[in-house]
């Protein structure tokens, strides 16, 4: 039997060449992972749908793939497993079970991983916390005390207290990045269309999301990218294909690349010293490796983007759970006041803003493009702040109960004028300023969890590539890696 130590110092195709070389089993790797989610999830509470007795049957079987026998976990959103529950984080769906498996889902198996699990999302993956009503709070290895992030919080969670040594993710505005930073982890957000994400929908967010996994080390998610990248059938559009696997670029030098780098926010929010001290030193660090690195940024209106990001979000809220209604029957009330807020206000909307408004990605997507024909990266902090508190950014009273009253009226449209759903969503936005521009550009990006506060949680930098340059952002990450090795830096729960 593997022992919980050996189990932790490996990542995920460490494990796999343990298996392969007949050193272990998949059933005694699964045995481990189950030990260790039975000693800290309920410290945690990043898995919500425990599926042991399906990875068991699979660990027992014949597995074939780069990453054969590892054990494995899926966000509770999109990676649908046919006949498994898919609550996406809210109470109308706990008991509803996907007909069939995602094409990422299927793409996992056949990687050869062992899923045992799904990992908790906050409602409809709506939040940079993962706090729901369906599921209660999910809570940072780091400290118990404050959030890891969202919206795949469960699945950060998860690898940063040693239960997998990655985990299935999506990003629609952050939700990879952003978990990331809080828990000390790697997160590779890839290009639009890189992933497929049928087929239950083509374009998820309207193409700002993305699917891969939150890892422990750059080879994993890697590896993980070889495995899922290319289209499924009806995919609305094939990606470019990459020139040559992505574990092949880890063995690349980057070269001398031309690095900008940002630290404020495009809201004009507050960015905490010391995520700014951490881009500084990290151009050094970039420096010292041979980049030449300058202060710059992209001509995009961080505000008008925040903006078309939210009416994207409201128009989307109000369709899920319009379309979550007539699947189960529920109430409107069965939802979370915020979702409530933002599906009332998305209704409301007018058709012609909310295509005015899509229509603005394009020219956020130009100016991006520009930048980088003379830029090769860009690079700013991940987040604005630390992780937060459990509860720092539950709404006032006040704002309650004036929630509570438009609700009640049904009042979309006062939504709107009054300014309640963009005072909320800005609030938000301001921790969390810097990951949408990669969403609604389709552009890749990365965190990298280069540092620490000095209160012990863990900070990452986020680095964005021009449009299908994946590879570009891995090179970089393998020599940051080498530099700054994060592997054995893990909580103590």
């Amino acid at each position: 039997m593997i022992s919980a130590a050996d189990y932790a110092r490996h990542d995920a195709l460490g494990l796999a060449g343990l298996v392969a070389r007949g050193e272990t089993t998949a059933t005694e790797l699964l045995e481990a992972a189950l030990a260790r989610a039975a000693e800290v999830n309920p410290k945690i509470n990043a898995i919500n749908i425990p599926m042991h007795e399906i990875g068991r049957a699979r660990a027992a079987g014949t597995l074939l793939g780069p990453f054969a026998g590892v054990p494995f976990l899926i966000k509770d959103i999109v990676q649908d497993y046919g006949g498994v529950p898919a609550s996406s984080g809210c109470v109308p769906l706990r008991d509803w079970k996907a007909p069939s498996h995602a094409a990422i889902t299927q793409r996992f198996l056949d990687a050869g991983l062992v899923i045992f699990g799904k990992t908790a999302t906050p409602e409809l993956a709506l939040k940079g916390i993962t706090e729901s009503r369906a599921w209660g709070i999910t809570r940072n290895p780091w400290n118990l005390d404050h959030t890891p992030g969202g919206s795949s919080g469960g699945a950060a969670a998860a690898v940063a207290a040693g239960i997998v040594p990655m985990a299935g993710a999506n990003d629609g505005g952050g939700s990879i990045r952003i978990p990331a930073a809080c828990c000390g982890l790697f997160g590779l957000r890839p290009s639009r269309g890189r992933v497929p994400l049928g087929p239950r929908m083509g374009e998820a967010w309207e193409g700002a999301n993305s699917d891969l996994v939150v890892s422990r080390s750059v080879r994993d998610s890697a590896a993980m990218l070889d495995a899922l990248q290319g289209p499924d059938i009806g995919a609305p559009f094939e990606i470019r294909a990459p020139e040559r696997p992505y574990m092949d670029e880890l063995q690349r030098e980057p070269g001398r690349l031309r690095v900008a780098f940002c630290t404020r926010s495009p809201l004009g929010s507050p960015v905490d010293p010391q995520h700014v001290e951490a881009v500084h030193q990290t151009a050094k660090l970039l420096e010292s490796l041979g980049h030449h690195v300058e202060e710059a940024e992209p001509a995009v209106d961080g505000a008008l983007l925040a903006r078309c990001f939210i009416t994207m979000y409201m128009g989307n809220v109000a369709a899920s759970v319009a379309e979550i209604r007539a699947l189960t029957g529920c109430a409107e009330s069965d939802f979370e006041p915020d979702t409530r807020v933002f599906a009332q206000a998305g209704a409301a909307l007018d058709a012609g803003e909310y295509v005015r408004r899509r229509r603005l990605w394009n020219d956020f997507a130009r100016a991006f493009g520009q930048f980088f024909l003379t830029h090769d990266l860009y690079l700013t902090p991940t987040l604005a702040c630390p992780p937060v508190r459990i509860g720092e950014l539950d709404q006032p009273a006040a704002l309650r109960a004036a929630q509570k009253l438009v609700l009640g009226l049904r009042g979309g449209g006062l939504l709107l004028r009054s300014g309640m759903v963009e005072q909320i969503a800005t609030e938000s936005l301001s921790k969390v300023p810097f990951t949408q521009l990669s969403n609604l550009t389709g552009t890749p990006s990365m965190s990298v969890p280069l540092y620490q506060t000095a209160q012990g949680l863990p900070l990452g930098l986020q680095f964005v590539a021009p449009f299908g340059e994946e590879g570009r952002l891995l090179r970089v990450a393998a020599q940051l890696e080498r530099a700054l090795p994060w592997f054995d830096r893990m909580p103590s729960l």
